[in-house]
């Protein structure tokens, strides 16, 4: 399960998030979506993997990012040119990616 993970996780395209529930639907079950985040907590590789592109359904960065914590995380997507609305999500529909895997 983690290599499919990490392996989604390396196409997101720069500029673009996904949610853990979407990855967690990609392997074929939508109630995985702590298992991804606890996947993604042990990136080996966040240069390679780039898990800042992993957001909450509600379109938030994660509280406990393991990488240097959400404002790193949110500070890595901005340099992707993703903009926050003011209550501090994203909009989903504008930045989501959308595998066609998925």
């Amino acid at each position: 399960m983690k290599k499919r993970v990490y392996e989604f996780v390396k196409a997101i395209p720069e500029g673009k998030v996904v949610t853990y529930g979407q990855i967690a639907e990609y392997l074929g079950n939508k109630n995985l979506a702590r298992a991804v985040g606890n996947i993604l907590h042990q990136n080996p590789d966040p240069m390679k993997i780039p898990c800042h592109r992993v957001v909450n359904a509600k379109g938030q960065v994660a509280d406990n990012f393991a990488f240097g914590g959400a404002e790193m995380q949110r500070k890595k997507l901005e340099q992707e040119g993703i903009i926050f609305e003011a209550n501090g999500k994203i909009n989903l529909k504008k930045y989501g990616y959308i595998n066609n895997e998925i």
